[in-house]
């Protein structure tokens, strides 16, 4: 129990300084640049975020082979969102990388990261504080949606450059007549985000109802 509590700590805290270093970056470069800072956050922060995007797949396994108890299809599901958008829609496209939405994105998750791996690491040490807590459970009702509505926006972004430049598309050559328009695949995958999201929202409300009121009677004994 110690050795899992320890590894998972410092998984927490891997993650917590990989999207604190983001976050304090993206604040700092805008009140330095302004908005000329939102066009190339994608060049100055990309590969941090890909590594702890990367990282987060290790929360699958630590799902999987039961020491953490989260329920998974819910974290799987967020978990492939970011790679999905991350890694298909916007690393692939350059055109897209510059957007002002890729900023945006980038803050939602970081916003969220960094809350989330602070409370991880403190529940570790079995250190429980009440606006930490609502904060983490609370938080994500609100920015979880606004993060999905950013992700289906940044998709829509970049169909027209799957459409120009057939990244992805297959076409398989004589005798198979069977093709793949990768622009219908992220369309329809915009409908599985959606309904994903109803499914997560309404997980995001059971935890939240759940510790909360663990965190009270913790708060109080202590």
């Amino acid at each position: 129990s110690f050795t899992k509590n320890m590894y998972l700590f410092v998984y927490d805290l891997m993650q917590f300084c990989g999207h604190s270093w983001i976050f304090t970056n993206m604040i700092i470069r805008f009140m330095t640049f302004g908005k000329d800072s939102l066009a190339d956050t994608f060049y100055s922060i990309g590969l941090v975020m890909r590594l702890c995007q990367l990282l987060s797949v290790l929360e699958i396994l630590h799902i999987l082979i039961g020491i953490d108890k989260s329920c998974l299809l819910p974290r799987f599901l967020q978990i492939t969102e970011r790679i999905i958008v991350l890694f298909v829609v916007i690393n692939s496209q350059e055109e897209v990388q510059g957007k002002y939405i890729v900023c945006v994105l980038f803050f939602l998750w970081n916003l969220l990261d960094v809350v989330r791996y602070t409370y991880n690491m403190l529940s570790r040490m079995e250190i429980y504080y009440l606006p930490l807590t609502w904060l983490n459970f609370s938080l994500c009702i609100p920015l979880y949606p606004l993060s999905v509505l950013a992700k289906a926006y940044a998709i829509c972004v970049s169909l027209p450059y799957f459409e120009s430049f057939g990244t992805y598309s297959i076409k398989l050559p004589f005798p198979f007549t069977f093709s793949i328009y990768f622009p219908y695949v992220l369309k329809m995958y915009l409908l599985v985000l959606f309904i994903g999201m109803c499914f997560i929202i309404q997980n995001i409300f059971s935890e939240r109802k759940a510790h909360l009121g663990i965190g009270n009677i913790k708060n109080k004994r202590s």
